[in-house]
């Protein structure tokens, strides 16, 4: 049986079949409310759209920690968060620490703002195994490499958001897929 899991699902339901839960009921920082609801090594996938970036670096190791105790051996966290290296000024003010953000995600929840190499080097220190999915660069180039909705849809992703669709991305997320090995 495959267990897949979307954590601080919110009101989305991107992921039809997967078990979407909240942050009272699943907290990635709590591992009772885990132990509550899943046995250890027993969750294929896990989706997190836009939930690390709440976390501080040190929190976010040891989420993902709790996440590794609870997937199975190649199970894996399709994370999402806001991109650091893209190069727009209003997107940064909108997800910077502490910023403005959007009347329906106040980015003052924000705590850390990730680029590639810190998200890498977050999970990697956690234990996982790291593949990058979409990202920009330093130099502001964005780097995709092809990925498949059927093993977790990111929402706010170049395939599915409408407002990626033209020339330009508009609203892009650092995508990666991190494997426990």
């Amino acid at each position: 049986m495959s267990i897949r899991v979307v954590v601080g699902a919110g009101e989305y339901n991107n992921n039809p079949g997967w078990i979407h839960t909240q942050q009272n009921d699943l907290n990635l920082l709590d591992v009772s409310t885990w132990k509550k609801r899943f046995n250890e090594n027993s969750i294929t996938a896990i989706v997190a759209e836009h939930v690390w970036e709440h976390l501080t670096y040190e929190e976010g190791i040891l989420a993902a920690k709790i996440c590794y105790k609870y997937l199975k051996p190649f199970g894996y966290i399709r994370c999402a968060v806001p991109d650091g290296f893209f190069p727009d000024e209003t997107y940064q003010k909108i997800v910077q620490v502490g910023g403005p953000g959007p009347k329906d995600h106040p980015a003052a929840s924000h705590k850390i703002v990730y680029n590639y190499k810190t998200l890498s080097d977050m999970f990697q220190d956690a234990g996982f195994e790291v593949k990058l999915l979409e990202f920009h660069d330093e130099d502001g180039t964005f780097h995709y490499n092809h990925w498949d909705g059927e093993q977790g849809i990111i929402f706010r992703s170049k395939h599915y958001d409408p407002r990626n669709q033209g020339e330009k991305l508009l609203f892009p997320s650092l995508i990666v897929d991190v494997i426990k090995r």
